[in-house]
């Protein structure tokens, strides 16, 4: 499966691009508003991936628009306030495409992260009344720790819950989500439900950031 991780150069894309290309055979291509960035970045990644054994891995690097015209999956790896814009950019391309947000929103006080909803109702909501009418939209992957998942050396015991209301659509994600060892892929219900899956990841960082040895926490339901 061919995938493109739009903002890919970013925390939670890198996490996701080298995850996928470390454990799994899809194409990874990123991207970004600037294609040389995103060529650099691809060329990064495949630099570690090779000093991992990978020698045979190729990333493409490319501008957005470009990027999701090449995909079967593309994942919105921005962070909230660009998204709708992001999403606007390549509308055209995202013809028998599956979009995935990973987009939190969030406020910072002197007390600590709290979750921003939008009025939509979630920022999954909000990828989705941005993507066209015929483009099925998942909510996933909103509450992995990037720094751990770009780090291949560390272990992974996460759980991703998945929205959506396309079930095809979902299942693909799903599917994706669990090519990725130590990833657990849950069927969240419908988009409606984003909202409470979006809200976890302030607490987590609350968590992490007032407890010693908590750092990069995930979520794993038992």
């Amino acid at each position: 499966m061919d995938i493109a991780l739009l903002g890919g150069t970013g925390d939670i894309g890198q996490g996701l691009a080298l995850r996928w290309a470390d454990d799994t055979n899809h194409t990874i291509i990123i991207g970004s508003r600037k294609a040389q960035k995103a060529a650099n970045k691809a060329e990064e990644y495949e630099t570690e991936l090779a000093s991992r054994g990978h020698d045979d891995v190729a990333i493409a690097g490319l501008g957005n628009e470009d990027a999701a015209a090449r995909a079967d999956v593309v994942v919105a790896a921005v962070p909230a306030y660009h998204l709708t814009d992001t999403i606007d950019a390549v509308a055209d391309e995202l013809d028998d495409t599956t979009l995935v947000s990973p987009a939190v929103g969030m406020q910072r006080d002197e007390d600590g992260f709290h979750y921003n909803r939008p009025g939509a109702g979630s920022v999954t909501q909000l990828a989705a009344n941005a993507a066209p009418d015929d483009t099925p939209v998942v909510g996933a992957f909103h509450n992995l720790a990037a720094g751990r998942l770009a780090n291949l050396d560390a272990d992974l015991d996460w759980d991703t819950i998945v929205v959506g209301d396309d079930t095809d659509a979902k299942d693909t994600v799903c599917e994706l989500a669990e090519g990725i060892e130590g990833i657990r892929a849950l069927d969240g219900g419908p988009l409606a439900n984003a909202a409470e899956i979006e809200g976890l990841t302030p607490l987590l960082i609350n968590v992490a950031r007032h407890n010693d040895g908590l750092h990069d926490l995930g979520v794993r339901f038992q």
